[in-house]
């Protein structure tokens, strides 16, 4: 008795599938359903394995934001327009400007 099936409901639901969608799509079937659930099993190991604690930490430090956007808030705060420049001239440009500010 499979989840409250007896023999005789199981041979009367494998018939109506039979019926439904024949002899030669029901193993092709299974075997889609088989591979689907592979994947999904291989994805969930893999998101569940990959949760690096520090990096966990250090992305909620940063409040969901990148680097990139991290530091277009810097180079705003110190007054440069990010808007149409490379990341490594404005990263130099805003640890320059940083710098001279922590002199003073």
């Amino acid at each position: 008795m499979i989840g409250g099936l007896g023999p005789l409901e199981m041979f009367v639901l494998v018939g109506i599938f039979f019926v439904l969608f024949g002899a030669e799509r029901l193993p092709k079937m299974a075997n889609a359903i088989g591979r689907s659930k592979g994947e999904f099993q291989k994805g969930l190991a893999d998101t569940t394995r990959a949760v690096d604690p520090s990096k966990a930490i250090e992305d909620m430090d940063a409040g969901g934001r990148t680097a990139e956007q991290r530091l277009f808030e810097r180079a705003k705060a110190v007054g440069i327009d990010p808007a149409g420049m490379e990341v490594n001239a404005l990263e130099t440009k805003v640890k320059a400007l940083e710098a001279l500010e922590s002199e003073e």
